[in-house]
Order: structure tokens, then C-alpha cells, then sequence
């Protein structure tokens, strides 16, 4: 039985995080295909966003990928990808309106930002062990490294726990600034949700992952200590 559950969870696990994937992928090439009525492109948007929140000290870059626009805090750069930074489309403008939320938190000092950029460097540390896995299990044989593991798993989860608050206020304040400022209008207010929210899913989806996997680790662990 343990068997079927320990197959079942990662099973589950997948495909819980290739939907996320496949809905946040079709929800930006749809409405990257939907131009915004004021024509003004990521850029632009992300620039009358920052200057009306007296944040004229963010720089915005462009950067290379898809759908690798974040905010760094420690530089004070937002940098928007190639067709997010260019184009005009609701895709575009939901994007670089989220990440000046990021900038607006950083300046308001947001509790959850705060703790998220805290928890960085002792994350960074726990998954170092996660990398020397197969060294440590030399030593401590599989028992040790599921133990490991499970502890890397246990940071990830609370890293992932803190982000997601961090991640739909964001996106609620990119919609708030979205209109406050005319950058769209109530019909095109919608359309930026759904590709907010598609965004928002996969780190929901990224936690229910690693919380099956975890509880996969665990029921693994258990059957070595019986």
C-alpha cells in the first residue's frame, strides 16, 4: 500500500505542476496577442507605475529569457524580458505592473518581503547540503540522506509559504496601480487577472508539489526504519 501511495504522490506531484505550467503558458501567449487600448508597452507602464510612487530611483532593464522578469531589491533594477519590456499587450502590462509591486513592498518594507529576503541566505545554506547529498549518504548510508533531504524540503516550504503572500499582493497591487493610473480600463481589467493569477498558480502549484514530495520522503523513511 505504502508502494502505491509513495507512486501516487509523485505522480500527482507532476502533474500538478506541468498544469500549472500549461495554464500560466496559455494565458500569456493568449493576451500577449491582446494589445492594451493605451498602446503603452511593459516599459512604459513599468515607468509611470514607479514614478507615480516616488520610486524614480528604479531602474528598469531589459533582460534576456522568457519570462524572467523579477524585481531586485538589493540593486533596485526591475528587469522586464525582451517581449514584456517591448511589446504592448495585456500580458506585457500585467508583467511589469506586478513587478513594480515588488518595488512598491520594498518600499513600504512589506512584513512577508522582509521576511522572504531574511530566510535567502539561510536557504541558500540548507540546499549547499542538499547538493552534497551523495557525499553525505556515503557516510550516513540512504537513511541519512532521506533525512537530509527531507530537511531540504522542510526549508523549501516554508521559503514557498512566506513567497506566496508576497506574490498575490503583488499582483493586487499591479491591478490597483493599473487603474488608479488609466493604464486600463474595466473590460481589459479581467484579462490582466487571469494572467496574474495563471502567474500566481504555479508557485501554489510549486508548494502543493513539494508538499507531496515531502510526505513521498516520509513515507519512504518510515518503511527503511521499519
Amino acid at each position: 500500500m505504502n508502494i502505491m501511495l509513495f507512486w501516487g504522490l509523485f505522480i500527482l506531484g507532476i502533474i500538478i505542476v506541468l498544469w500549472a505550467q500549461f495554464n500560466i503558458n496559455s494565458n500569456y501567449k493568449k493576451y500577449s496577442q491582446v494589445k492594451v487600448k493605451t498602446g503603452l508597452s511593459g516599459q512604459e507602464v513599468a515607468r509611470k507605475i514607479l514614478d507615480a510612487n516616488g520610486l524614480q530611483n528604479i531602474y528598469i532593464v531589459e533582460t534576456q529569457g522568457e519570462l524572467t522578469d523579477h524585481y531586485d531589491p538589493k540593486r533596485k533594477v526591475i528587469r522586464l524580458s525582451h517581449t514584456i519590456f517591448h511589446k504592448d499587450s495585456i500580458s506585457s502590462v500585467g508583467v511589469a505592473a506586478h513587478e513594480c509591486g515588488h518595488a512598491i513592498q520594498d518600499k513600504e518594507g512589506y512584513s512577508f518581503m522582509r521576511i522572504r529576503s531574511a530566510l535567502v541566505p539561510f536557504v541558500n545554506f540548507v540546499s549547499y547540503l542538499g547538493y552534497f547529498g551523495l557525499i553525505i549518504s556515503l557516510f550516513a548510508g540512504l537513511t541519512g540522506y532521506l533525512k537530509i533531504s527531507i530537511l531540504v524540503l522542510l526549508v523549501t516550504i516554508l521559503f514557498q509559504l512566506v513567497t506566496l503572500p508576497v506574490e498575490f499582493d503583488a499582483s493586487k497591487r499591479a491591478k490597483e496601480q493599473l487603474v488608479q493610473l488609466g493604464i486600463i480600463d474595466s473590460s481589459e481589467h479581467e484579462q490582466v487577472s487571469k494572467v496574474l493569477t495563471a502567474a500566481a498558480l504555479t508557485y501554489v502549484a510549486g508548494l502543493i508539489s513539494n508538499l507531496l514530495q515531502l510526505l513521498r520522503l516520509v513515507i519512504l523513511l518510515s518503511n527503511r526504519d521499519d
